[in-house]
C-alpha cells in the first residue's frame, strides 16, 4: 500500500497517527508546532483520506504499509505520537520493533480499551448530522452549538463545547469522516469484536512514553489509559479534567505545553545521535 503522507519541518522524525475517522490534516494540532523543531510525517492509514483501499483489510496491514512507508523515507528510528485507533497502531509498532524507536506518545488510547458510551437515539443521531452540515458551513455558530451541537454525539466527544472546538470540527473531522472507507470501518469493527489487550505485554516497553487522556472520554476512558500507563515502566500520566475524546481540539494549548514539557524532561527521544542504529 502506497500510502499518502504529509511531511513538514526538519530534524529528527516523529511518526504522528490519526484515529479513526480521521487523516493526516486532523493531526495538525500537533505537527504544525512539532514541525517548528523536528520533522512530523503523518500519513492517510489504509482506507483513510487520500490512501484509498483496494478492498477489505485487517488492522494488521496498518502496521505492514507503517513499516514500508518508513523504509521508504530511510528513517531507521523515530518517535511515535499516534491518537485513538493511531495509538493502537503505534503501540502495535512499539512492541513489535522496540529497537526502531524512541518514545510513544498516546492520546486518548489504551492498550486496553473500553468505553462508556451509552446507547444512541434517533434524535441523536440527527442532531448531529445536521449539527456537522450547519457548523461545516457557518464554523462556530453559536446559536447552532446551543440548540442542536450540545443535543447531538458531539457531546460524547467534546466536553467544552466552545466556538474554538467547532472551528477544528468543520475544518478537519468532516472531510475525514466522508473520506473514510467502508473497507476502514469493516476493519475497526472487526478489531472491536476481538476485544484487543495488550496488558500484559506493556513490559516490554523500556524507553520514556506519555500517555494523555480526557476525563469524560466515552470511547476510549480516561480509566482504561490510566491503567495503560500505569503498566509502562517509563510512563508519565496526564488526564485533563472537563474534557473529552477530542480533548486536543478543546485545549490545544495546554495539550502542547504539557507535550514540550515532556520532550524537555525525555530529550534522548528526540536525540539525533539516536538515529543511527
Amino acid at each position: 500500500m502506497d500510502l499518502y503522507f504529509e511531511r513538514k519541518g526538519n530534524g529528527f522524525p516523529i511518526l504522528c497517527l490519526h484515529g479513526h475517522p480521521g487523516n493526516a490534516r486532523c493531526l495538525e494540532v500537533f505537527t504544525e508546532h512539532l514541525a517548528q523543531r523536528f520533522q512530523t510525517i503523518s500519513p492517510d492509514l489504509r482506507g483513510y483520506g487520500k490512501s484509498k483501499a483496494q478492498g477489505n483489510f485487517q488492522m494488521s496491514d496498518h502496521l505492514l504499509d507503517l513499516e514500508e512507508l518508513l523504509d521508504k523515507l530511510q528513517i531507521k528510528r523515530c518517535l511515535l505520537l499516534g491518537w485513538s485507533l493511531g495509538g493502537i497502531l503505534a503501540l502495535e509498532l512499539a512492541l513489535k520493533h522496540p529497537q526502531r524507536f524512541t518514545g510513544l506518545i498516546l492520546i486518548a488510547s489504551a492498550a486496553r480499551p473500553f468505553g462508556s458510551h451509552p446507547r444512541v437515539n434517533g434524535f441523536e443521531l440527527l442532531a448531529t448530522g445536521v449539527a456537522g452540515i450547519v457548523n461545516w458551513i457557518v464554523p462556530g455558530w453559536e446559536l447552532n452549538i446551543e440548540l442542536l451541537g450540545k443535543r447531538s454525539l458531539f457531546r460524547y466527544l467534546i466536553q467544552q463545547q466552545t466556538p474554538q472546538t467547532y472551528q477544528y470540527l468543520a475544518t478537519y473531522a468532516v472531510k475525514a469522516y466522508l473520506q473514510t472507507s467502508l473497507a476502514a470501518h469493516n476493519a475497526l469493527n472487526l478489531a472491536l469484536k476481538e476485544r484487543y489487550n495488550r496488558l500484559n505485554d506493556l513490559e516490554k516497553i523500556q524507553f520514556p512514553c506519555l500517555v494523555l487522556a480526557g476525563a469524560e472520554d466515552r470511547h476510549i476512558t480516561a480509566a482504561s489509559s490510566k491503567e495503560t500507563a500505569q503498566k509502562i515502566k517509563h510512563c508519565q500520566w496526564q488526564c485533563y479534567q472537563n474534557t473529552a475524546h477530542l480533548f486536543p481540539w478543546e485545549i490545544p494549548n495546554i495539550v502542547l505545553k504539557d507535550l514540550d514539557s515532556w520532550l524537555e524532561k525525555y530529550p534522548q527521544v528526540v536525540d539525533m545521535s539516536n538515529i543511527i542504529l
